[in-house]
């Protein structure tokens, strides 16, 4: 060592690091180099130099290759450092033994080598793994110039390897799926758009020509003659993407071939370089001619069928199914004409022609253009490509050729096994008819044929028909008086029947209502008898018969009404299980214990918009009815409800319009009846009970109820087994109706001076109504018409309630004062009194709100109540 030189430990350690710091604390005496201090200055210079190297860098010294390295190298070795230092390289890295011994070999000898991305499999963290690296070695020499070590330099290129094998299976791939793509795809570059790529798709678009290296201009003059080379130069210039759809492209696939007509998707997309310069164009696309055409064919047999459906005349349609025809399959001549059998000749009716070629009509002698005639008698279509090479036409191509028919198709109509007309179509120029185009032909040709036979069917029928009306002139005149005199004995039929009828009903009347008169009567005379004897006792028994009697008088009088489907309805929305399992009880009590009681309510039962009172009333009157159809033994009563939802057929069955319904059915299983039973069940005064069991208006009044309230009654029933009775009643789809309809009202209130407006054209009902009411503490105005009602109701007088009658002298009814009053008084309420009810008078039998009626006969203090009852809400 140099005298004045650092020592060898000094100068590894002047380099810094991790490595220096293990190599100067290494025991090398165990190795060939031994101790560090007895080490020779080159060799603790190249080592120096080693250190300071930002690359893996690692030396090998001596014929053993005893290793020393860098920290970048320690890293490159992975979990092997730091026992890789010292080792000699074959054992150090045996995996990588061959080559470490030929690479000591070559460079110890002065030599040198390199590999580029050399893949080793080496253990570097306790798993061998395949990885790329560059190597670089040199030797390493002594101060006489003796290779004496070797200094390699290790550069990982495994991301870089990979990568690259990444992105050529991406190249491999997208040329695969260029040269598989299903669309055409070619590759523009420069502004002259010159072709360097091309898939097979986009050659078997433009055919058998050469492409590539050749400009879109040079190898396409069609496409610059048709504006798509134009269309390049926008995108080009404009970096923007073009795209069209359904394109037409007109292109000689072959040489010797008439222009292709086809239709393309497509879109040109710029490509730009790494500064956004655009330097290609792609493209790419389908060939959606098959669709195009197929989309034209269904427009023009929609199109044919609209003109069919207003054309009246064999020629018209001959005419637009020749157009049709010609259009859409592009020939140059289309027509219809008619066929002699046995001359075997055409008579072109019409026919369509391409501009520049001549029309057809006139007679044609079949055989003289080939032997197809044959086919056609056979009812059989035909389509031939080539006229030539065809043998049914090559003897008389020539003919067919003078009349621009290199191509034909037609189609034949055969009626009672004779040809009596054919469609047909040509083209100037071979053409092989695929098989869409001859389907479309055959759809034209039948659409024609049927409206040809319909057009002729429609002129026999006229001409049938005008034979007709001559024919029936001469009949109508015995028929008319033949109906004549059928109908005036129908009418007197009619008459003795309505006579009949309203017979029976006013019997029926007549016999309830004398009977109540008398009780009312003998009750009275009674009571006026002991009145005048002084006699006071028992007066309230005679009273109490009297009021008895007029209460059976007003519940016949609703039931009349309701059978005329005349009285008025309070309907509410109603929960009808909800109405059912509050008159259970009522129920079990009126048919007593030797009927058996199951009431079934649907889960999630509709609402329906009824009068619950009349609704109440109705199914007791049924289970009445049932009751006495199980007596004397007794049996079992169900009352069911359920939803119905009844579509056209169910409906009209029932006499409904469709839609939603609930049910509400009565059974009993009680004697039943028969349909003659049932036929006559809702007629009014019809009973099969005893004498003095039944008045006949029960199912009457339950039928006019349902009717009026738009639902319907129906009876099913099995003689000796049972009957059910079913009410169907609209769904209604607001909310339920919370109040409690027949709570009791409550009086217990005198008036702080309201203002009560009567009008009353009885004197004796107003005098006493008037009465009542102010004894409560009312300020009452009573008036005994329309008219001076309004006149009072229009005035600037205080008005609380009008309690008015529905039937008023005057011109005016009660309805019609309300509506009137409320035009000035919009919250004004309303109380009607009423005897008859009628629709028309309170609103077809609903009431508007702020409305209610009471009808007579009615309690006074009921009248009181319901009067409060109404101011106070």
């Amino acid at each position: 060592m140099p005298i004045g030189s650092p020592s060898n430990e000094a100068l590894i350690l002047s380099t810094g690091g991790e490595m220096a710091e293990l190599i100067a604390r290494f025991d090398w005496a165990s190795t060939d180099l031994g101790p560090l201090e007895q080490w020779p200055h080159h060799l603790a210079s190249a080592l120096a130099n080693m250190l300071r190297c930002p690359m893996p860098i690692a030396t090998l010294w001596g014929e053993s290759g005893v290793l020393i390295y860098n920290d970048p190298y320690a890293d490159f070795s992975g979990a092997r450092h730091p026992g890789l230092l010292g080792m000699e390289v074959r054992e150090a890295w045996p995996e990588a033994a061959d080559l470490n011994d030929r690479v000591l070999k070559v460079c110890l000898a002065g030599g040198t080598l390199h590999y580029k991305n050399q893949e080793l499999t080496l253990n570097r963290d306790g798993a061998y793994r395949p990885l790329w690296v560059d190597l670089y070695y040199s030797a390493l020499v002594d101060d006489h110039g003796t290779p004496v070590g070797v200094q390699a330099l290790v550069v990982e290129t495994t991301d870089k390897v990979l990568a690259d094998r990444r992105l050529l299976m991406e190249r491999e791939r997208f040329a695969q799926l260029f040269e598989q793509s299903p669309s055409f795809m070619v590759l523009l570059q420069g502004p002259q758009h010159r072709i360097e790529l091309a898939n097979p798709k986009y050659m078997e678009l433009v055919g058998d020509r050469t492409m590539l290296g050749r400009t879109v201009a040079e190898a396409l003059p069609e496409a610059a003659e048709q504006g798509y080379v134009a269309m390049l130069d926008g995108v080009y210039t404009s970096g923007s993407a073009a795209t069209a759809f359904g394109a037409r492209f007109d292109i000689r696939q072959q040489p010797d071939a008439p222009p292709s007509e086809r239709y393309l998707d497509f879109v040109y997309q710029p490509i730009r370089d790494a500064v956004g310069a655009v330097t290609g164009i792609f493209v790419e696309g389908l060939d959606v001619t098959e669709r195009v055409v197929a989309q034209a064919r269904r427009d023009a047999l929609i199109e044919f069928t609209h003109q069919l459906r207003v054309l009246d005349s064999v020629h018209a349609i001959s005419q637009a199914a020749a157009r049709i025809l010609g259009e859409t399959l592009k020939a140059c001549r289309a027509g219809y004409g008619a066929i002699d059998h046995d001359a075997e000749t055409l008579t072109v009716e019409c026919d369509w022609t391409h501009p520049g070629v001549p029309s057809l009509h006139g007679l044609l002698p079949l055989r003289k253009y080939g032997s197809f005639v044959s086919d056609h008698k056979r009812d059989e279509f035909v389509a031939i490509d080539d006229v030539r090479a065809d043998p049914r036409t090559a003897a008389h191509a020539q003919r067919l050729e003078l009349l621009r028919a290199r191509a034909l198709m037609s189609a034949p109509v055969v009626e009672q096994g004779r040809l009596v007309a054919m469609l047909f179509v040509a083209s100037g120029e071979v053409r092989q008819w695929a098989q869409e185009e001859i389907e479309f032909m055959r759809e034209i040709a039948g659409r024609t044929r049927t409206a040809t036979e319909r057009v002729r069917s429609e002129l026999a029928l006229r001409e049938n028909e005008a034979k007709l009306r001559e024919m029936n002139e001469s009949l109508e005149r015995k028929v008319d008086e033949r109906t004549r005199e059928l109908m005036e004995v129908e009418a007197k039929f009619r008459q003795s029947q309505k006579m009949e009828a309203i017979g029976q009903l006013t019997g029926g009347i007549a016999h309830d209502f004398n009977n109540l008169l008398a009780g009312m009567g003998a009750s009275l005379q009674v009571l006026e008898k002991r009145l005048k004897a002084q006699k006071f006792d028992n007066t309230e028994r005679y009273i109490g018969m009297a009021q008895g009697a007029v209460r059976r008088a007003a519940s016949l009088t609703q039931r009349l009404l309701a059978f005329s489907r005349r009285q008025t309805l309070d309907p509410r929305p109603t929960d009808v299980n909800r109405l059912v399992g509050g008159i259970e009880e009522m129920v079990r009590r009126t048919v007593g214990p030797s009927v058996e009681v199951e009431v079934v309510g649907a889960g999630g039962l509709w609402l329906t918009r009824v009068d619950p009172s009349q609704l109440e009333n109705a199914v007791l009157n049924l289970c009445i009815n049932a009751r006495d159809a199980m007596a004397p033994n007794g049996g079992r009563l169900t009352i069911e409800t359920a939803n119905k939802w009844l579509d056209d057929r169910a409906a009209a069955e029932r006499d409904l319009p469709a839609g939603q319904y609930i049910s509400l059915c009565v059974t009993d299983t009680g004697v039943g009846m028969t349909p003659e039973i049932i036929a006559r069940a809702f007629d009014p005064f019809f009973t099969t009970k005893p004498m003095g069991q039944g008045t006949g208006l029960g199912l009457s009044m339950v039928y006019g109820f349902v009717r009026q309230s738009g639902g319907q009654v129906r009876i099913y029933s099995v003689p000796g087994e049972g009957t059910t009775m079913c009410l169907y009643l609209p769904r209604y789809m607001g909310e339920a109706d919370q109040t409690e309809a027949n709570a009791p009202p409550t009086f217990d209130h005198r008036a702080d001076g309201e203002v009560v407006l009567l009008i009353e054209d009885e004197a004796t009902i107003r005098g006493l109504i008037a009465e009542e009411l102010e004894d409560l503490g009312y300020n009452v105005i009573s008036v005994g018409d329309g008219p001076a009602g309004l006149h009072v109701l229009q005035s600037s007088r205080r008005i609380d309630l009008l309690l008015t009658d529905v039937g008023l002298p005057g011109g005016l009814n009660g309805r019609q004062v309300a509506d009137a009053g409320r035009v000035t008084r919009p919250d004004l309420k309303v109380l009607f009194i009423t005897g008859y009810a009628e629709n028309a008078a309170v609103g077809n039998g609903l009431l508007a709100f702020g409305m209610e009626v009471i009808t007579k006969p009615f309690d006074v203090a009921a009248l009181a109540a319901k009067v409060q009852e109404m101011i106070e809400r």
